[in-house]
């Protein structure tokens, strides 16, 4: 037997009753608008297309001939002004409806006989739907006081449900022909007939607008940085959501480089032909932290920022320095890149650098006692059980458009180290020639525990814009990142925020530093996973983020149904 396509799309019962209908289980109700406020500012019907259940609106405009409204509106006039002369006349108080609306129709009037507005009928329908009688009952009370809030006055399509169903399919179907008059002006204030998106024409699809359903595409090179911060407790879908990122930026031409503390990116990389680099005390790869990029900038002093981040380099590996140990190791930095020929002068800076072996010489060459206890704290990275870690000329450069530095076989007390280590590293390279790249730092907290690896972390995050570099750190530890000065610059430095599922003990310190209303901070709390709220600048939408089927395959980490979190 032969189907038609009408047959295949259409639902297999429809229960109709005087003020609902039931389609396949579903319940729902059609409401039209009989009375509409007499102003409006531009996309004030937002309050609708926003409600937050299952909505279907639809609304069909009739052009009118002037010719004929003209003598409607003639007739319409002088019976209000029997009225009002009525009223007047017999000592009553005149109506101000009938005032105002009498006013509204000689303005009509003038602008109809100047040209200057057209006239049209305009039909508006809503229809809700629920999974039961008592949420549809629910939803309608809801539903009519947004309605009232606005100036509007809904109607039920009492014993016309099915005439309604029709009137809100995508069918062309007035079949209620229930109408309102409708000047050009007032009925342009209902476009565009949209609500709060944050979208571009370019860019990459981040998920859906869990509100009215329209994608969140976004090219985050095109703000006024690229930084991206993600913050989300663990289970909640960052690690997926910053993959599906990866993919789709790799595709588009942007170079990606990871830092990924907990081996989550390998499958990414693999897949798409990129650099896997596992590094460990033991590892064949070396990363001197000496290294300079040769690049000379106008007014910048590359060997002193260097120096500085040597400096933060050993006291997370060091541990706490008195002033006057920060002053003798600033000292024997310096000497020991001068013992290689490298000052300020620019000049200098393309010669081999020193290593770590070169620094633990001169500590230990110097007759302050302060430099000998540097000397032995350093002697463990140096001859001891950590020899290798940095001690040797850097023997690894990415040329891949796709690489990722996994740490996870490094033990918790050195990932602070390495990270910055690598991160350093990083960083120097990027300065060396300028292409559009992205930086993923997974699990910042590491970092942000300490004063100086933030504060290099913070100076990243003002100075990347100007090498075409993204930055995206992505942490679930919320107090670590934005209970310090860091944290907040970072934050603040960073055009693109991400908030996933929270829990309840980092919930009202992101209030405060998002501004966060009620409703927002519940939302988070019962998110699902790949849920939250994006931010782009001072605009912000509900996300749920969402993957095609081979995308999914490639960057989830569970069992999940569907190309969806």
């Amino acid at each position: 037997m032969n189907t038609s396509h009408v047959d295949t799309i259409a639902p297999e019962r429809i229960e109709v009753d005087f003020n609902s209908l039931i389609v396949d289980g579903k319940y729902m109700r059609t409401y039209f608008i009989a009375g509409y406020p007499r102003f409006v500012s531009p996309n004030w019907l937002q309050p609708l297309i926003d409600y937050d259940n299952e909505v279907d609106i639809s609304f069909f405009i009739y052009p009118t001939s002037s010719d004929k409204v003209l003598p409607n509106i003639q007739r319409k006039i002088a019976e209000m002004e029997a009225t009002i002369t009525s009223e007047v006349e017999g000592g009553k108080q005149v109506s101000p409806t009938v005032s105002a609306a009498l006013e509204d129709a000689f303005s009509m009037q003038e602008m109809l006989a100047k040209g200057v507005e057209r006239f049209f009928q305009l039909s508006l329908y809503i229809r809700l739907s629920a999974s039961s009688k008592e949420i549809l009952e629910k939803v309608s009370r809801e539903f009519v006081a947004t309605c009232n809030s606005m100036l509007l006055k809904p109607q039920l399509a009492t014993l016309q449900m099915e005439e309604g169903l029709y009137a809100t399919l995508p069918m062309a179907q007035d079949r209620l022909s229930i109408s309102r008059n409708m000047d050009t002006t007032s009925l342009a204030s209902m476009f565009p007939f949209s609500s709060s998106t944050l979208t571009q024409n370019r860019g990459i699809l981040y998920g859906i607008n869990q509100l009215n359903q329209s994608l969140i595409i976004f090219d985050r090179f095109s703000l006024e940085n690229a930084n991206e911060v993600v913050f989300g407790k663990s289970g909640s879908g960052k690690s997926y959501l910053i993959k599906l990122e990866i993919l789709r930026s790799f595709m588009l031409g942007t170079e990606v480089i990871v830092i990924d503390p907990e081996n989550e990116y390998q499958r990414v990389a693999e897949a798409l032909g990129g650099e896997y680099v596992l590094f460990s005390a033991n590892t064949p790869v070396s990363i001197n932290p000496f290294d300079l990029s040769g690049v000379h900038e106008e007014g910048s002093d590359e060997l002193g920022l260097n120096i500085q981040s040597i400096h933060a380099l050993l006291k997370i590996a060091l541990g706490e320095m008195s002033p006057r140990m920060t002053a003798v190791l600033d000292r024997a930095i310096v000497e020991t890149y001068a013992s290689h020929g490298i000052t300020n002068d620019p000049s200098t800076q393309n010669g081999t650098p020193p290593v770590m072996k070169d620094l633990y010489d001169t500590l230990m060459g110097m007759q302050e006692p302060e430099a000998s206890d540097l000397g032995l704290r350093l002697e463990r990275f140096i001859t001891g059980s950590l020899k290798g870690l940095f001690t040797q000329q850097t023997n690894f450069d990415f040329k891949n458009p796709l690489t990722v530095f996994c740490i996870r076989d490094v033990e918790d007390a050195l990932r602070p180290l390495i990270m910055h280590l690598v991160l350093d590293f990083v960083w120097t390279r990027v300065r060396k020639t300028m292409k559009r790249r992205l930086l993923i730092l997974d699990e910042a907290w590491y970092l942000m525990r300490f004063s100086d690896s933030a504060a290099f972390v913070q100076s990243l995050a003002k100075r990347a814009r100007k090498y075409q570099l993204g930055l995206t750190t992505a942490t679930q530890d919320v107090a670590d990142f934005v209970g310090n000065q860091y944290g907040k610059a970072v934050l603040s430095n960073s055009s693109l925020q991400i908030l996933l599922k929270q829990g309840a003990s980092a919930i009202d310190e992101l209030a405060r530093v998002f501004y966060l209303s009620a409703g927002e901070q519940q939302r988070l709390l019962s998110a699902n996973t790949g849920e939250g709220l994006f931010f782009a600048g001072q605009n912000h939408v509900a996300i749920r983020v969402v993957a095609a089927p081979f995308e999914h395959t490639l960057i989830t980490t569970q069992t999940h149904k569907g190309g969806q979190l």
